[in-house]
C-alpha cells in the first residue's frame, strides 16, 4: 500500500535560500519511490508586500508548495504568520496518512498542531548539528524546551547519524530512535571514466567559516612549493571573492580556481572530473557531499568529526583531525600516490548499497508502517 506522506521542514530550498535544507528535499524524493509524497514549507520574505504568496511546483515529480509570508522585525509576529502560512498551505494539500517533519525548531510545532487537531501521526528527521555535543552550549533554554515539546509528540526521532543519535540521547530525548542516513542519487552521481593529466582536488560547500575554505587553500599553496602536478578547484554558494583575493595575493591562480554556486548536475560533473574531494570542517553531521563524491568514484580527505567516520574509511579516503598539518600531509600522500583506495566502481557500489534512493526509501517505509500499523 502506498501511503500519503506530507513532508514539512524548518529548512527547505526556496527563492531566498536556494540550497538550504536540500537534503530534506532529497529524502522526500527518495520516499516518493514508494509512497505518494507532497512537500509543504513556509518562509518569511521581508521584501514582499502581500501577506501571503503561494508558489506551487512539481519538482522531480513531487508536488511542492512553498508559502511566503511578509516578514517583519518582530519575531513573535513572524512565528504567528509562519503558522498561518502553514495552515493556509495545508488546506491545499491532500490529507496525509503521516507527516514527516524535519529539524526540531519551532516551525515543527505545526506537526504537533496537526497531530492534535487531525490525529495525524508524525515522525521527525533530525539533521541539525546544533544538537551535537560540540555546539550544545549555544542552545538556549527556550529552544530546548520547544524541541522537547515537539519530540514528546513524535512517533519516532530519526537522526541522520549514529553520532547525532548518541548526542540526542545524552541531552535527554527519550523517543524511540532509528538512524536513517542522508541519501544520494546514484544515477546522477555515477562513476567517472575520466583520467586527469594533473591530479585534481575539489571542495564544494557554502564556504562558511566552519568549512575552513581558506585553510584548504593555504594547504594547497604550501603543497605547491614541492609539487606542480596538481590543482585545486574550490567554490560553492558562499563568499568566493574573499577566496579569490587570497589566491591572488599568493599568486596561486595557475593552480587554484574558484567557482560560484553549482546545480546538482554540475556538482556531479565536477565530482567525476576530480581525483580527491576535501572536507575540512570543524563539525558535521552526515554530509551528503561525501556520499556524492564516493558515488562518483572519487575518494575523500575529511575531518574525523560528527558522522563522517560512519562514511569514510581507509578504503575510500583519509580521516584527519582539524590540523592544517594533517591536511597538508594527507594531500601530499594523495599527490605522491601513496594511497590504497578502492577503485571507482567499488566506491560507487559502497554508496549504492547503503545510501541510494531506494535503500533510504526502504528504511523510511519500514518506520512508516510501524507507525501506521
Amino acid at each position: 500500500m502506498r501511503y500519503k506522506i506530507l513532508f514539512i521542514s524548518s529548512w527547505f530550498p526556496n527563492k531566498i535560500e536556494p540550497t538550504n535544507g536540500n537534503f530534506v528535499q532529497r529524502h522526500a524524493e527518495a520516499v516518493s519511490l514508494l509512497h505518494d509524497v507532497e512537500i509543504l514549507h513556509a518562509i518569511g520574505d521581508a521584501s514582499q508586500k502581500e501577506n501571503f504568496l503561494f508558489d506551487e511546483q512539481i519538482i522531480n515529480s513531487v508536488r511542492t508548495l512553498i508559502v511566503y509570508y511578509r516578514q517583519t522585525g518582530n519575531p513573535v509576529l513572524n512565528f504567528m504568520r509562519r503558522m498561518k502560512a502553514y495552515q493556509k498551505g495545508f488546506v491545499r494539500m491532500k490529507h496525509p496518512d503521516l507527516l514527516h517533519a524535519n529539524v526540531l525548531q519551532n516551525s515543527m510545532l505545526f506537526a504537533v498542531y496537526l497531530r492534535k487537531k487531525f490525529k495525524i501521526p508524525f515522525v521527525l528527521t533530525e539533521h541539525w548539528s546544533g544538537f551535537l555535543k560540540i555546539n550544545r552550549h549555544k542552545l538556549s533554554k527556550t529552544h530546548m524546551f520547544v524541541a522537547r515539546k515537539i519530540a514528546e509528540k513524535a512517533s519516532f526521532i530519526l537522526p541522520v547519524s549514529y553520532y547525532l543519535l548518541n548526542d540526542l540521547k545524552e541531552i535527554g530525548f527519550k523517543n524511540e530512535m532509528e538512524v536513517v542516513e542522508n541519501v544520494v542519487d546514484t544515477n546522477l552521481f555515477h562513476v567517472k571514466n575520466q583520467i586527469n593529466e594533473k591530479l585534481v582536488f575539489l571542495h564544494v560547500s557554502n564556504l562558511i567559516k566552519l568549512k575552513n575554505p581558506e585553510k584548504i587553500i593555504n594547504a594547497a599553496i604550501r603543497l605547491s612549493a614541492e609539487y606542480s602536478n596538481f590543482e585545486l578547484k574550490i567554490g560553492g554558494d558562499g563568499d568566493v571573492e574573499t577566496l579569490n583575493e587570497l589566491i591572488k595575493n599568493n599568486r596561486a591562480e595557475n593552480f587554484i580556481t574558484t567557482f560560484s554556486m553549482l546545480t546538482l548536475p554540475e556538482v556531479s560533473r565536477e565530482m567525476r572530473r576530480s581525483d580527491c574531494f576535501i572536507l575540512f570542517s570543524d563539525y558535521e553531521n552526515f554530509p551528503c557531499v561525501l556520499l556524492e563524491s564516493l558515488s562518483s568514484g572519487t575518494p575523500a580527505i575529511a575531518t574525523k568529526v560528527g558522522g563522517i567516520p560512519e562514511i569514510i574509511n581507509d578504503k575510500n579516503g583519509i580521516l584527519i583531525s582539524n590540523s592544517e598539518q594533517e591536511l597538508y600531509s594527507a594531500m601530499k600522500k594523495v599527490v605522491e600516490r601513496r594511497t590504497n583506495f578502492d577503485d571507482p566502481e567499488k566506491l560507487h557500489a559502497y554508496v549504492e548499497g547503503r545510501f541510494s534512493m531506494i535503500k533510504i526509501a526502504q528504511k523510511f517505509d519500514k518506520i512508516y508502517r510501524q507507525v501506521l500499523n
